[in-house]
């Protein structure tokens, strides 16, 4: 049963198999067992790569297997064109094609097998490309809010620089008003005369307007903090927002190029296994010498070629003769005199009839 089954997937004729002998039969249960697991391990790797797209497994299967079985159909076709002939240049350039195409579906099997097989080294690599993304988005985002919060803060430090200004006249005035109570500057009289109270007053009018101008400053560099905090917390929402984008950059392009830029030998000796699964039905094809079922393929199709081939030189025949035929007999018609004589009179006839029409139809117009 398993053998049967087998054999149908090689793509050669069952019928003709039956009556070959068992090697020739083991050889292409063979060749349909390669086929058959080709497309199984295709059906794995397109489930693979397509779970990676889109995240559910049922969707995935459902490709995969769709997937599995075009593959499956490609090489069957693949393999059961190929047929034996006495020269193997002529084989090896029927072939050709076949390979070429065989070695693309190798490729194509083998690419999300080897993402699968370096899944942990992928993830490393695409965890540090994330670190990299994240930290650059970071520096992306900050550009837009950092010259506005620059900006705010060279305002509050200006307001600062103000109130200390403010602070260091009021401090100068108030040791000028003391130096003269003391008698140590100005007019340098011990006591508070009218001078002291002269400078006392210009003193204290200071002060006022120095605690006045902290008031107002301090109201200003609250409302410029609060903006810093708002543009901080927007930044915050940005980051946030955008780093679900950053942490979803793990889908098939991604690994692809993940993939790429770990070392290739190992890669590349598993593109050589499948590429030796893939084209190992059409090398055995090639290599084997000819056998019982090619003998018998190529007798049936040789019969069926001379039947036809017969078949459309007697329709050329017979339509040959035909026409012959007929222009014999139409050419004798031609000479019969009584024929001549009525088809003349009938044309007569319809001469008549045209002309007392249009006289008609004329006379109707007037």
């Amino acid at each position: 049963m398993l053998q049967q089954f087998f054999m149908l997937c090689s793509g050669a004729d069952t019928d003709i198999l039956k009556t070959c002998s068992k090697g020739e039969q083991n050889k292409y249960a063979g060749i349909g067992a390669t086929v058959f697991f080709t497309a199984v391990m295709a059906f794995i790797a397109s489930a693979y790569a397509l779970f990676t797209v889109f995240d559910n497994i049922y969707t995935s299967i459902f490709f995969g297997l769709i997937w599995g079985l075009l593959i499956f159909n490609l090489d069957r076709f693949i393999v059961s064109t190929i047929k034996k002939s006495d020269s193997f240049m002529s084989e090896l350039l029927q072939a050709t094609p076949r390979i070429i195409l065989a070695i693309i579906i190798a490729i194509v099997i083998s690419k999300p097998l080897e993402m699968k097989i370096f899944e942990k080294e992928i993830n490393q690599v695409l965890l540090e490309e994330k670190n990299s993304m994240t930290l650059a988005n970071k520096e992306q985002i900050a550009t837009l809010y950092n010259p506005k919060t620059e900006q705010l803060k060279a305002d509050i430090l200006g307001l600062k620089n103000e109130i200390i200004a403010k602070e260091t006249e009021t401090n100068a005035l108030y040791d000028t008003y003391i130096s003269e109570a003391e008698g140590t500057a100005g007019t340098k009289l011990l006591g508070k005369g009218p001078v002291y109270k002269e400078k006392r007053d210009k003193h204290d009018a200071a002060l006022a307007e120095l605690q006045y101008l902290k008031q107002k400053n301090v109201e200003k560099i609250s409302a410029l903090e609060a903006q810093i905090a708002a543009l901080d917390l927007e930044y915050a929402d940005q980051v946030t927002n955008t780093q679900p984008i950053i942490d979803g950059f793990d889908g098939l392009m991604a690994r692809i190029n993940a993939l790429d830029k770990l070392p290739w030998l190992p890669s590349f000796f598993i593109f050589l296994l499948f590429l030796a699964i893939e084209t190992s039905p059409i090398i055995a094809k090639l290599l084997s010498p000819k056998g019982a079922y090619d003998y018998k393929l190529e007798d049936q199709e040789s019969a069926v070629r001379t039947w036809v081939t017969q078949k459309v030189g007697q329709r050329e025949k017979v339509l040959e003769t035909d026409s012959l035929l007929n222009h014999k007999i139409y050419s004798e018609i031609a000479e019969e005199e009584e024929i001549y004589k009525y088809k003349k009179q009938k044309a007569e006839e319809l001469l008549r009839l045209q002309a007392n029409a249009f006289h008609e139809g004329q006379v109707k117009s007037l």
